[in-house]
């Protein structure tokens, strides 16, 4: 297998996984938009989410953990690959579940924007990834 093939691979594999982080912030930016339309259409009615501020860190952690798994991605090793297929299957999950009982609260919109989303995507990163470290021609990507 020629390096240029491995490569081309490689940023494959990556761009799958941008697709999916991508996919994250869309969701949660609709999320955001469902949230403040039934604000407002209730008039401030319902109860405002509120954050303490030293659990305000979590949320700019847990979303940099998309830019982290494409960044290994990009890496190529062997070893980042699994731990792309590791952490890229963990973030998927979580999110997927976040979003789908964040959809049994608010509605099944924000559940089918979790699926749409996040796991579609996630599901085809998961998959290339997959096939990527069971290539015959994997074995020669640099440690």
């Amino acid at each position: 297998m020629s390096s240029q093939s491995n490569l081309c691979q490689h940023h494959r594999v990556a761009l799958f996984w941008l697709t999916t982080g991508i996919g994250a912030v869309l969701f949660v930016t609709f999320q955001l938009f469902f949230y403040v339309n039934d604000f407002v259409r209730a008039q401030g009615a319902t109860p405002a989410i509120t954050f303490e501020p030293d659990i305000l860190w979590f949320f700019p952690a847990y979303y940099g953990c998309w830019i982290v798994t494409m960044l290994l991605a990009l890496a190529g090793t062997r070893k980042t690959q699994w731990v792309v297929l590791v952490l890229g299957c963990l973030m998927v999950a979580l999110n997927t579940l976040g979003g789908i009982a964040d959809g049994l609260r608010d509605g099944w919109y924000v559940a089918f924007s979790a699926v749409f989303f996040i796991t579609l995507p996630g599901l085809f990163a998961i998959v290339t990834t997959w096939r990527h470290l069971k290539r015959k021609g994997a074995n020669n990507v640099d440690e």
